[in-house]
C-alpha cells in the first residue's frame, strides 16, 4: 500500500510518500516536500490547495493519506490555517483519508521502532513528523 504521511504546520502540509510491499517500506521521490497556501482566509486559495493536494495524490497513486492529528486545545494547539487545510484535504472525495493521533504514532513506534537513523532516509529534516506518520500507519494495518 502506498500511503501520504502529512503533517501539517502553519500553512504548509509536509509530506512523506512512503510505502509497504512485501514487508519492505519504501520511500518514494515527489516533486514537492511541502504544499503550502497563500492565505488560509481566502476560499480561493483553499480550493486551489485542494486541487493542487488531489492532483499530487494521483500523479504518484497514492492509495491513503494519514494525516497526524494535532491538539485542539493547550499548549500545543494547531493553528486555524492547519485546521482548514485538514477540513480541504478531509473532504476531497477523492481521497482516503485518516487522522492519526500523535499519541497513537508514539505507541506504535515503541512497539516496532524504526530500524535506521532518520538522515539515513534521506528526507529533509522537516519531513520527520510525516515519515513518522506514514510509517506508523502502514506498520498498525
Amino acid at each position: 500500500m502506498k500511503v501520504c504521511g502529512v503533517e501539517l504546520k502553519g500553512n504548509d502540509a509536509v509530506i512523506c510518500l512512503i510505502s509497504l510491499t512485501d514487508g519492505l517500506y519504501n520511500l518514494h521521490e515527489c516533486r514537492v516536500k511541502k504544499l503550502s497556501i497563500i492565505d488560509a482566509h481566502d476560499g480561493e486559495y483553499l480550493k486551489k490547495f485542494q486541487f493542487d493536494f488531489i492532483q499530487l495524490m494521483n500523479d504518484y497513486q497514492i492509495e491513503h493519506v494519514v494525516i497526524r492529528e494535532r491538539m485542539t486545545k493547550g499548549k500545543f494547539a494547531g493553528g486555524f490555517a492547519g485546521f482548514k487545510l485538514e477540513s480541504a484535504i478531509q473532504l476531497a472525495q477523492e481521497l482516503n483519508v485518516t487522522l492519526l493521533p500523535s499519541s497513537r504514532v508514539k505507541e506504535i513506534l515503541k512497539k516496532s521502532p524504526v530500524t535506521m537513523s532518520f538522515k539515513e532516509t534521506g528526507l529533509k529534516q522537516f519531513q520527520e513528523q510525516a515519515f513518522m506518520t506514514g510509517f506508523a500507519y502502514l506498520d498498525s494495518l
